[in-house]
């Protein structure tokens, strides 16, 4: 099976941007590539190591409009790897002014002065790590682009003369049109893509994304005071949990994929009065087997034990739910029973159970038919 290729994030195509006009306002010449460090930045190198990312523009913009200081606009094409992210292939702009009015060492947190342009988020609720009203940009690749200036204005710039501070913008030529298809929305972001990434590269098909956006979603959910958090496997489930739950708000909805446990786990130690979990009738049944993660490629349904279940409340199906090669298959059988209702109850009840088990509190589960009807709760 061939290896799956590794990327970076936006944070680094952002950070490789700034470096890459930098050095063409420092040095005079436009880098092909440039070396990114790595977060975190603890290690005794000053960052856990360095990847290299190919600029795909670099050009002097000539002095800012009001003081004249030197500006240049670099960009670097986000590539996500073989991770399938709907900002894969995203251009990442910085533009870097250098300001020799203001005064700032390398050395400090000031030196670099960021914000976002075009195509980049603005956080617009609570619960966020970036303070409402400031630009999506995470407080890792913030850190990751002051690493990366700084470190370059201590070790290379001297060489050709002192560096003043900078200010950096950062902007996504159409972002504004991927962002309807992130979470970002949801989440309160508005008006583009965020500038993200706690490691630097992207490992593909990680969980690290998906378990960091379910978090995320409970936190805005918190901090917009919603007292009922409802999980769901899915976009499909979600849309059957808000039509169940029409009262409550759409922050309150967090799509939390097959991280049955982790998202359990998180919601239920946060101060939320109810806890939702709203799914079909396969997932149903790998929760109730307790399975932390319910992905179809993870495990198989023990439809052995789903016979036991049925024969023990007197459903004539046992027999040909033990046969069933998928869940679809053995829901429509159960449904042809009288006692198929009592069973899926059962299942439904089983599964809340092990749902308090992960989350240390009760949760309600929701079942769904994959034809948009509802089946059961408990």
């Amino acid at each position: 099976m061939k290896a799956l290729r590794e990327g970076f994030t936006t944070g680094t195509a952002a950070a490789g941007a700034a470096l890459a006009a930098l050095t063409l306002l420092v040095e005079g010449h436009a880098p092909v590539n440039v070396s990114v460090p790595l977060p975190p930045y603890q290690a005794p190198s000053g960052c856990s190591g360095f990847v290299t990312v190919p600029v795909e523009r670099c050009r002097l913009l000539g002095g800012d409009e009001i003081s004249g200081a030197p500006r240049a606009e670099a960009g670097v094409r986000k590539d996500g790897g073989d991770d399938p992210d709907v900002t894969s292939g995203a251009l990442i702009l910085s533009r870097v002014t250098l300001e020799p009015l203001r005064r700032a060492l390398p050395s400090d947190r000031g030196f670099v002065r960021l914000e976002g342009g075009g195509g980049v988020g603005r956080v617009t609720l609570p619960g966020l790590p970036v303070p409402m009203g400031e630009a999506a940009i995470n407080p890792v690749p913030r850190e990751q682009m002051r690493v990366a200036l700084s470190r370059y204005a201590m070790w290379t710039a001297p060489s050709f003369g002192p560096c003043p501070p900078l200010s950096v913008v950062i902007s996504v030529p159409g972002g504004e049109n991927l962002a309807p298809r992130t979470l970002n929305p949801r989440l309160g972001i508005m008006g583009g893509i965020s500038i993200l990434g706690t490691q630097g590269t992207v490992r593909p098909y990680s969980h690290a994304a998906w378990r960091a956006t379910v978090q995320q979603g409970l936190d805005v959910a918190l901090a917009s005071g919603c007292a009922t958090v409802c999980l769901s496997t899915g976009r499909r489930s979600e849309a059957l949990l808000m039509r169940r739950y029409p009262r409550l708000s759409p922050l309150s909805f967090i799509q939390a994929a097959d991280f049955a446990a982790f998202s359990l786990r998180a919601a239920g130690a946060m101060p939320f009065a109810d806890v939702v979990w709203g799914c079909f009738f396969g997932k149903l049944l790998k929760l109730a087997q307790g399975m932390e993660y319910t992905h179809a490629r993870e495990g198989d349904i023990d439809f052995a034990a789903l016979a036991t279940l049925c024969s023990g409340i007197g459903a004539h199906c046992a027999d040909a739910v033990r046969r069933c090669a998928t869940a679809a298959q053995a829901l429509e059988i159960l449904l042809a029973d009288e006692a198929g209702h009592p069973a899926l109850e059962r299942v439904a009840r089983v599964a809340a159970a092990k749902a308090a088990c992960f989350a240390g509190r009760a949760v309600n589960i929701n079942l769904f038919h994959t034809d948009g009807g509802f089946l059961c709760a408990a």
